[in-house]
């Protein structure tokens, strides 16, 4: 067969698993080019949050905290079970922490432990309260030279200025120390001259921009080829094995030999309408998902065309979505457990506890949808108190940017209604008055005595991280009694899904007959998730995604059998 290039690892896609092998096999000592289909690089990755679950890693005793690969290992395998191969599942708790030392030694990756930000199920053996979920740091772009122009610009932040996990926690708790750092940032922002008269976004990039920024900085280093523009046409094989693929580089099709590998990092498929449809559970498509617009599912198709079997294709990391003017879609993640607000359906109904982890969140609205109550989409709806004190989403809270400052697309696209009443709420989101008045007068009454018997909010660690500590006796749990009255539109959304090929301990894609495909590999969202159909922490995407890319490129470079010379 001809061939118009040879590596030794070919890697599709540029977010986290897949820079994250191209380090690896780079470090171990193999040729490396990097493809992505889109003109800018940083998938998925780029548009989260950055974090990734790690149990068990080197970092945590830093920090005093006490974990173990073991005991992250007892707590999957009680919350995921026999879903998923046990094989798989030890890899990843055994060797995610492995990942992470690897890393922080050989590229610019720097990860620091959440100390507060606990796992999602405290029930579960094996349980931390804090220290698995890692945050990856700001980065400044300037390291990046000409290619910082080339980054996924779509990540986004509710201020001008980029801030790290523990920056948010921190600006969230409203006080004086809040202020404080907010004027710290804010006057590095601004004196930022070079930046600011060049009409450029902040250089100082967090979250998973901050991660992406990392990974290219680490790619440049080691002079590793990042092709953008460039997809998978399809993979090569001879003799059975995958011996690399024809890239679309700039509309010409290039041949690419792969001597110990292809990497497949695409993401998962949730831009692709129809595999939704055909996979997953009604009402579905490709509106309401805040993944990256490439991911459209090639990988997983490319992987069935060779006979690949696929794993957990009804999953996805579910979280409530909303749909700016603009288009953008974005997660609900933080405003849903603040004090002064509920979800309800069309019924007026709740649903669900509403801190509870997003994943959870839309599993119950797709519940509720079930049960007739027309839950998808379904509404947040808070009073004028919660207004002023709380953000929404990425809506600025009144006492910085009051009702008359916000685009009037927010309330003519229907994302945003406010009524004087809550009956006068219900009539404009055309939902049930009598359940809506109902469902308030009950909520209100336990929420000043500091409980909820009907969904248990705020109860957990979990709940009250998102919420507000000034308010007692349950930071999850206030009134709405404070006209006007507000509802922000929620649809049944994810940050991708997580259904795909489904992979061994060492990445390998296998066959239904649970046999290797030779020379192919699967990481990130385009593998079936090792978390099966649960979500145990914060950043458990990224960390599975960067641990079985770190995986599959020992795997591919370090076998003998792996060469195809």
């Amino acid at each position: 067969m001809h061939y118009d290039q040879e590596v030794d690892w070919l890697v599709a896609g540029s977010g986290a698993a897949g820079m994250t092998g191209a380090v690896v096999a780079h470090q171990l000592g193999g040729r490396v080019l990097v493809v992505e289909k889109e003109p800018r690089y940083g998938g998925t990755t780029c548009k989260s949050g950055g974090v990734a679950w790690l149990p068990g890693n080197h970092r945590q005793a830093e920090l005093g905290i006490d974990d173990s690969a073991e005991e992250g290992w007892r707590y999957l395998r009680a919350l995921i079970g026999d879903s998923v191969s046990p094989a798989r599942l030890r890899a990843f708790a055994t060797r995610a922490g492995e990942m992470l030392d690897f890393m922080m030694r050989h590229s610019r990756v720097e990860f620091t432990p959440l100390p507060e930000y606990m796992d999602y199920y405290p029930t579960q053996p094996g349980y931390k309260s804090g220290g698995r979920s890692m945050d990856p740091g700001a980065f400044s772009l300037r390291e990046l030279g000409p290619e910082a122009e080339r980054i996924r610009n779509d990540y986004d932040s509710l201020l001008r200025c980029n801030i790290t996990v523990p920056e948010g926690r921190k600006l969230g708790d409203m006080g004086l120390a809040a202020i404080w750092l907010g004027v710290r940032l804010y006057a590095r922002y601004w004196l930022d001259l070079p930046a600011r008269l060049r009409g450029k976004p902040d250089q100082r990039v967090t979250l998973g921009a901050g991660l992406v920024a990392r990974l290219r900085r680490s790619l440049m280093d080691r002079d590793i080829p990042l092709w953008l523009n460039a997809p998978l046409g399809e993979l090569l094989l001879e003799d059975g094995r995958v011996t690399g693929a024809v890239v679309v580089r700039e509309g010409v099709e290039q041949r690419i030999r792969a001597r110990r590998g292809v990497l497949l990092a695409m993401g998962g498929f949730s831009h692709n309408a129809a595999m939704r449809q055909a996979f997953q559970q009604a009402p579905i498509g490709a509106d309401w998902t805040a993944a990256a617009p490439g991911a459209t599912g090639d990988g997983i198709r490319m992987g069935q065309s060779l006979g690949a079997a696929l794993g957990f294709m009804k999953s996805a990391w579910w979280s409530p979505t909303y749909r700016m003017p603009d288009g953008r879609v974005l997660a609900l993640i933080a405003g849903k457990a603040y004090p002064g607000s509920i979800m309800v359906n069309r019924k007026g109904l709740r649903f669900t506890n509403e801190a509870q982890p997003y994943e959870d969140v839309v599993k119950d609205q797709y519940a509720s949808e079930a049960r007739g109550e027309g839950a998808i989409p379904c509404y947040l709806v808070f009073d004028a108190r919660y207004r002023q004190q709380y953000p929404v989403g990425h809506i600025k809270p009144g006492k910085m940017v009051g009702d008359g400052q916000l685009p009037e697309a927010l309330f003519s696209s229907g994302l945003l209604t406010r009524a004087e009443s809550l009956g006068a709420l219900a009539a404009a989101l055309d939902i049930d008055a009598a359940g809506l008045l109902a469902t308030v007068e009950r909520f209100n009454r336990h929420a000043r005595e500091g409980r909820d018997p009907d969904y248990g909010r705020g109860d957990s660690e979990h709940d009250r991280y998102y919420a507000d500590p000034k308010v007692q006796p349950n930071p999850c749990l206030g009134p709405l009694d404070t006209a006007p009255y507000y509802a922000l539109r929620c649809e049944a959304g994810d940050l991708d899904t997580k259904g795909g090929l489904l992979c061994d301990e060492h990445g390998r894609v296998l066959k239904e007959s649970g046999e290797a495909i030779p020379g192919l590999y699967a990481a990130g969202n385009t593998s079936a998730a090792v978390m099966g159909d649960t979500y145990p922490g914060a950043g458990a995407t990224i960390g599975s995604a960067m641990t079985f890319a770190y995986l599959a490129a020992l795997h591919a470079l370090n076998d003998e059998e792996s060469a195809n010379e």
